[in-house]
């Protein structure tokens, strides 16, 4: 019997900046898939539509599913969260009954995956389940372009349709590296897997390691176990690691994000005097949709700039800044 998907963000709260409010939160990426991918794979079927804040009805991103306010759902139907990215199959709503929402007391049933306390856990979604992905998803492959060097096992590496200058280097002794299509690469960058690459995507020099790079993004100079959803620069030189990059972003050139502390400690954020405890010990920035930098700018390890901020007031941006921020100041 065929199920209909429905996605269920949480309520709005400190641990989702800074996308609660802006997206729906089953639009952002755990490994090389999006959650809503993930529910999508697992259960066989496309999402009929996302439950979330109402403000968020008719959210315009293309290929996105219908979003509106949560509902009832009459069976057979199968309500996934979007604080869970999936490896396993999901209970359904049998059909003839009618889910209302969610409820502290019901029956449970256990689906192997990466439960997500807020957006820095994309950091630990995307440690356990890049890896996996990428092995799936080699697939067909163009051949390695001549001049590139290899360090490790060639057939980890997938090019579709990409333009690779001579003098790349492809690392794959830790995990496969998948160029999805139309992906440019040029001289001098080095790629260390497992990493993915999503479609139209430039990468134009430094070293990108254990990342999943969205479609139609630009990335130079060195990043590090980083999600990026799509559609962002960071075209020069400066270091991004343990991080989380909203679609749109723009990070000018030396922008550098700090991931550990003097202390080698669990990394706090600041959400608006809000200090929430997230038990990493890498975490670097989480950069909502639209947001801007300057050049030079140093982010802190657990800095959250809001969506549509622009960061430019001083070198140090503070360690919080709130949405359309116009400067950045502390």
């Amino acid at each position: 019997m065929t199920h209909a998907l429905y996605l269920l963000d949480p309520d709005d709260g400190p641990a989702w900046a800074p996308f609660a409010g802006i997206r729906p939160l089953s639009e952002l990426r755990a490994g090389a898939h999006l959650v809503r991918e993930r529910w999508e794979t697992f259960v066989g079927a496309e999402a009929t539509a996302i439950f979330a804040l109402p403000h968020l009805a008719g959210f315009p991103e293309p290929g996105v599913p219908r979003v509106e306010p949560r509902r009832a759902v009459r069976g057979p139907a199968i309500i996934g969260s979007s604080t869970f990215a999936p490896r396993g199959l999901a209970g359904p709503v049998p059909a003839g009954t009618t889910w209302q929402g969610p409820v502290a007391h019901a029956q449970a049933t256990n689906v192997d995956g990466v439960l997500l306390r807020g957006v820095y856990d994309l950091i630990t979604a995307l440690e356990q389940l890049l890896r996996e992905d990428v092995i799936k998803l080699l697939g067909d492959s163009d051949a390695v372009p001549k001049g590139s060097t290899v360090i490790g096992d060639p057939a980890w590496i997938s090019v579709r349709e990409g333009a690779i200058e001579p003098g790349v280097l492809f690392d794959t002794r830790s995990g496969p590296v998948v160029l999805e299509s139309g992906v440019e690469v040029r001289s001098g960058t080095r790629l260390e897997g497992p990493l993915w690459v999503g479609a139209n995507s430039r990468l134009v020099g430094g070293a990108i390691r254990g990342s999943a790079i969205g479609p139609w993004s630009v990335v130079h100079g060195e990043m590090s176990t980083t999600v990026m959803l799509g559609y962002a620069n960071k075209s020069h030189d400066g270091f991004v690691g343990h991080s989380v990059v909203g679609r749109w972003v723009n990070l000018a050139a030396g922008t550098t994000t700090s991931n550990l502390k003097n202390t080698y400690g669990p990394v706090r954020l600041d959400v608006g005097g809000e200090i929430l405890e997230t038990g990493h010990q890498f975490l670097g920035t989480l950069i909502g949709d639209h947001a801007k930098t300057a050049i030079g700018t140093l982010l802190s390890t657990g800095t959250v700039i809001g969506a549509g901020a622009s960061v430019f007031a001083g070198v140090r941006a503070p360690k919080y800044v709130k949405p359309f921020d116009w400067g950045g100041s502390a």
